[in-house]
């Protein structure tokens, strides 16, 4: 699971299928932006469900948000509300939608990546020069993320 060897053939080919990720770092950006919005929204609502004791662990709660939030939507479509939105998800290297396990490695390392502001940075810079638009947390588990294909 965790390695920088992945098999990437059930991807779309980025020379080959170029509109599946044409976009998709500004789109991914867009995402986390309602993401964020959300996770906040989230944490509020934990805040007051607490009768105020949860805001002097307003930052737990955040993180405890975040990490929840994005096992639970990147398990169940392969895509965080946002993704959602902005009209794009997360395949595994097969191409498939991402499992249970591949939605929780993809949601920690993304969660210790944005921690660390250096580690953000290169994996911001990761995403514009990657051909398949991987952030570090994509590379080490084997994912991508593409426009969202149209229904068939």
């Amino acid at each position: 699971m965790l390695s920088t060897q992945h098999d990437l053939s059930g991807l779309p080919d980025p020379q080959i299928d170029a509109q599946f990720y044409t976009g998709v770092v500004f789109k991914r950006l867009i995402a986390w932006l309602i993401d964020s919005i959300i996770i906040i929204l989230i944490s509020m609502v934990l805040v007051m469900a607490t009768l105020g004791v949860g805001a002097f662990a307003f930052p737990l709660l955040m993180l405890a948000s975040n990490i929840g939030y994005r096992i639970y939507t990147l398990q169940r479509n392969s895509a965080t509300l946002g993704m959602h939105l902005a009209g794009i998800e997360i395949r595994n290297g097969q191409g498939n939608k991402l499992t249970l396990e591949e939605a929780a490695w993809h949601t920690g390392i993304y969660t210790l990546v944005a921690i660390s502001f250096f580690a953000l940075i290169i994996s911001m810079i990761m995403m514009l020069l990657n051909e398949r638009g991987q952030g570090i947390h994509d590379y080490f588990v084997g994912t991508t993320a593409i426009n969202r294909p149209k229904p068939s």
